[in-house]
């Protein structure tokens, strides 16, 4: 029988704001507050940062610090490998979303001759590369590293060669090559986007539930046509940023905050039903950013709600 192990990921450098480090430790405040001894039920490891290289001097604009994030999600790679390997459940905590790069590795790594899904709740597609970002935020580069998918039909940058060098390994994290189908990849809630995200969306055919949809046509609908869009997946990942929650409901505490997302009740119900496929291997928590937050620490205890409820969907599997 597996066991939950929380991977703590406080890592920030991937973001545009600094901040997101910080959201590890607000979500357990926030489980403090509430009288929760969540944080002392499960086993945990933290992940070894290099927050202190923001202060380093930049060589690109196009990948901001790459050099460091790929170390970071090398070592949360190796964790996850271990962690799955060893018939643990990894729940990561993470700061900015460039995490998931090193958790997708990392489950490809240990279930190499299995199908990944991914299910990518947030408001954005995360799809950028260095030759099409238009900030160098690493954070919204995970998917297209693990797709790896460069859509240099949208190239706007020139990338000097130390970056093309770091993210050449990027793409090869874990193992070689791709460890996701662009097929296998289903957007919840993803509403701010850029031109050359959108043509690699709409070019690879990826699919991506709208709020507006999944109110109009029903969670049942929709989630039930999802899973079985998943089919031929073995294994899923679920990857929630808090920004797929409206930031005008829930805070803006979070690096980019973006109106008209999901609730607090949307997000559990779509994470639930993945998780009672009994396919979910892993699932991460990014983007909580406390030095942001307009309502106190409201994003982190939003944010400890959805995990909570997740876990407790976990352990029912398990």
């Amino acid at each position: 029988m597996k066991t939950i192990k929380l991977i703590k990921n406080r890592s920030d450098l991937g973001a545009g704001t600094r901040g997101s480090d910080m959201g590890v430790d607000a979500i357990e405040i926030a489980a403090i507050n509430k009288n929760d001894d969540y944080f002392n039920c499960y086993p945990f490891e933290d992940i070894e940062t290099e927050n202190e290289t923001i202060y380093d001097k930049e060589n690109n604009s196009f990948a901001k610090r790459i050099g460091s994030v790929y170390r970071v999600c090398t070592r949360l790679c190796n964790s996850i490998t271990k962690n799955l390997t060893n018939n643990k459940f990894p729940i990561v905590l993470s700061g900015d979303h460039s995490s998931a790069l090193g958790t997708i590795s990392g489950i490809k790594a240990a279930y190499p001759n299995k199908r990944l899904g991914v299910i990518w709740i947030d408001a954005h597609a995360d799809i950028h590369s260095p030759y099409t970002s238009p900030s160098g935020n690493i954070h919204g580069m995970p998917l297209a590293a693990a797709l790896n998918d460069d859509n240099l039909e949208y190239k706007i940058n020139n990338v000097i060669p130390e970056t093309e060098v770091f993210w050449d390994k990027m793409k090869n994290i874990g193992i070689k090559g791709p460890k996701v189908l662009h097929e296998d990849v289903i957007y919840f809630g993803v509403r701010d986007t850029e031109a050359p995200e959108e043509f690699a969306i709409k070019q690879n055919n990826i699919r991506n539930y709208t709020v507006s949809e999944m109110r109009y046509r029903g969670y049942d609908v929709c989630l039930k046509e999802a899973i079985e869009k998943l089919d031929n997946c073995e294994i899923i990942y679920i990857s929630f940023d808090v920004d797929s929650m409206d930031c005008d409901l829930i805070s803006k505490g979070t690096g980019t905050p973006v109106s008209k997302g999901f609730d607090q009740h949307e997000v559990e119900t779509i994470i639930k039903a993945f998780v009672n496929t009994d396919k979910v291997v892993c699932f991460e928590v990014v983007e909580v950013n406390p030095t942001l937050d307009n309502k106190g620490n409201v994003m982190a205890e939003t944010a400890f709600d959805v995990l909570k409820v997740t876990t407790n969907a976990i352990i029912n599997r398990l």
